[in-house]
Formats: C-alpha cells, structure tokens, sequence
C-alpha cells in the first residue's frame, strides 16, 4: 500500500508506519475497518457478499431503522420537500421540520432552547468551540469523545483534562483555576468505547460549586437510560440542574444529526456566531422527519426500553457465564478487552465466520491503548439473537 520511496518528503510520509500496521492487521483476514455491507435485511441483520451475518455493532438501541411510522416520516418529506436543502441553516437550509424538531426537543427536555445540527460532532463542535472563549477554561473528561477534543482545539479557551469519572479530580482542578474568566465543565453520560455510565450528579454538584456550568453528551444514552429515554442526566435526577445536554440523531433516533439543548435561552445567541452551525448546510428534510417521528416514539412507548434492557441483561449474564470479563456494568454497550491488536483481529475473524458482526475498536481510538471486541445491544435484537451472539463468542479459541 505505501510506497516508501514515492512518498518521501510528501504529505503521506508521515503514514508509514501506520499503512505497516494496518497491512497487519488486515492480513488476518478480512478487513476490518470500513466494513461493507452489501444489503441491510432488518434492524439486526445485513449480508455481506452472500452470507447473512447478526449485527451486534450498529449502535441501533431502540432498533427504529426499520419503524414503519419512521421510514413513512421519510419518505413523505422527500415528497414534499425533496432530498437536500442545499445551504446552512442561516440561508435557505431552515424547512419547517427543522423548527418542529427544535421544539419537540424541547417540549421533551423541559428546557428554553435548542438547536439542530447536521450530525451529533458538529452539534458538539458548535456548541463547545463557540461557548467557551478566550480567557474561559474547558473543564473534559480525559476519556472525551475526538469531537469534544476537536471543539477544545476550535475554542480560544484553555482546555485542562481530569481524570475519567473523577469528580474528585474535577474539584481539584476547578479550584486552582483564577477567579476570571467562564469555566465549563464537560463529560458524556455513556462513553461509547467501554459502556462506562458518568455520575453525572455529582459532577453537577462539583461543577456549580465552584460557579462552572456543565456540558453533557448523551449522545449514546439517550433512549436507554432514564424515563422515556432522556438519558443519564434524567436517570441520576439531575436533568433540570445540567446547564448544556448535546446528543445525536444516529443511535437511537434512527437517523443522522446533532442538536444541543439547553435550561438557558442565550444558547439561541450562538446560531450567528457558531462557524460549524453557519457553514454547514443543513440535515436533509429526510433525516430531519425520521429524527422527529423517532422521538415521538421514543417520548410514548417504554416497552422498547423494557426489551432494550431484557437483552442487555441476557447478554452481560451469557457473555459472563462464558468466562469473559465486560468492561463495565450491564449496559448498552459492552466491551470485552483483549490481550494485543492482533488477537482482537484475529477473533473478529473468527466471529464473522461464525455469521456475529461486532465493533473492533484498537489503539489509539481506545480508552488506555485497549484492544477491544465491542458490542451494542438493540431493543429489536431477539432472544434467540443473543442466544447466537453468546454461542459464537464461547467458540472463540482459548488465549494465553
């Protein structure tokens, strides 16, 4: 793949060792990264070439891709407004379902505000890097999401990390920050490698101690955790005293966007400030309409949290069973660390030769440089599914 020679003092050259590493890892098999799928047969199953494989990978917790009430959403905007917008939300990119959907996040927050964007990093990109100014401080988890640390290294204001889930290290470091300046403390309430949930009330209470206000990412909790899905911050109780809640249309609302909302109305003031909101042409008014007729479901109808949570708990028990350690408490997301790169490649292989399609995630993309077979569980997954994604996982070969 890389031409050692050619690339010599070019842009590229700075890739050679990453192009070895990644012809490693691909000569154990099939390619990991970008994998294709070839046609989506159901929430939890796809072919790739001509074998039907389980999806365990697809962060679709609720399983509403195939919702007829969301496809129908879909298909009637295209009709009636087309497949793009084709500029940003300050020219000619706000439709009519853009405002509907703002105010439905807020009807379902209880908040003052909110704003829309075109995925859940720019929402995060927008908000954090137009927040927080020069002379401010940006107070994140060490185990941020890259679109949290791309939003800092947007921000003029000073970014200090402290330790993951540390409200204790948080208090520390807010106290030795000068009296000026604004200081903004952010941490998501699920983190999407090792399925770890944040005390999030606690944070809250170290935070607005020391006069910070707090920036949660629910991105991957939402619709799984706390009364109709409103996420972490809601579960821990403290969903009114979270000054900036963001999260994505990807996972649970079956769709593509962002938004962030907010108890303050001033987060309105950073539409005309915001660069990632301001030139950035709006979410089609496909993904738009899925994402509202998600949310009324995800609003209404508990009993997809109730299946949500059934499979959870059969998974974490069967994969426990088996003799594997998950990174975390039953959730969501579950990762299962293993012992280098190559070993985690090997078994991905080896899972998709028994039809299982999980998450490979490795360094530097990982938590700690762990190498990680990761799953997520859907609301559409059946027991019959689990059942198959814990077969396949105890046939997987002995490691030392």
């Amino acid at each position: 793949m890389f031409d050692t020679e050619a690339n010599k003092n070019t842009v590229f050259a700075k890739f050679e060792k990453l192009s070895e590493r990644v012809d490693k890892l691909r000569s154990a098999g099939r390619t990991p990264f970008g994998m294709r799928f070839d046609e989506m047969l159901s929430q939890t199953r796809a072919r790739v070439g001509n074998t039907e494989v389980l999806l365990a990978g697809t962060n679709n917790y609720l399983g509403l891709t195939y919702n007829p009430d969301v496809m129908a959403a879909a298909k009637t905007a295209i009709d009636t407004h087309g497949t793009a917008t084709t500029g940003s939300r300050l020219a000619n990119g706000t439709y009519s379902d853009h405002l509907d959907l703002e105010s439905d996040l807020k009807d379902y927050f209880g908040v003052a505000s909110a704003i829309v964007c075109t995925t859940g990093y720019q929402a995060n990109l927008a908000a954090l890097s137009t927040l927080a100014g020069r002379g401010d401080h940006l107070l994140i988890d060490a185990d941020s999401h890259a679109c949290i640390y791309d939003a800092c290294r947007l921000s003029d204001a000073e970014t200090i990390r402290f330790r993951h889930n540390s409200p204790e290290d948080l208090n520390k470091r807010l106290s030795r920050l000068p009296a000026e300046g604004a200081r903004l403390v952010v941490i998501e309430g699920l983190y999407s490698m090792l399925g770890d949930v944040a005390p999030v009330a606690e944070f809250v209470e170290v935070a607005h101690s020391h006069g910070a206000m707090i920036f949660v990412d629910e991105a991957h909790s939402i619709g799984c955790y706390g009364e109709n899905g409103r996420g972490v911050s809601q579960a821990q109780g403290v969903l009114d005293k979270v000054d900036f809640i963001s999260g994505t249309f990807s996972k649970s609302f079956a769709s593509i966007g962002g938004f962030c909302v907010s108890r303050h109305e001033a987060l309105e003031l950073i539409r005309l400030v915001s660069r990632p909101y301001l030139f950035t042409a709006s979410g089609s008014p496909a993904n738009m309409a899925a994402a509202r007729a998600s949310l009324k479901i995800i609003a209404s109808d508990t009993t997809l949290g109730k299946s949500l949570w059934d499979r959870v708990h059969q998974l974490y028990n069967g994969l426990s069973d088996a003799g594997f350690t998950i990174s975390s408490p039953p959730g969501p997301i579950m990762a299962i660390s293993r012992p280098d790169e190559h070993v985690a490649v090997a078994e991905w292989n080896h899972l998709m030769d028994q039809g299982v399609y999980v998450n490979l995630a490795v360094p530097p993309a990982t938590p700690q440089a762990k190498s990680l077979l990761r799953l997520s569980v859907s609301a559409a997954h059946t027991e019959a599914e689990i059942d198959q994604l814990i077969a396949a996982f105890r046939s997987l070969p002995k490691t030392a």
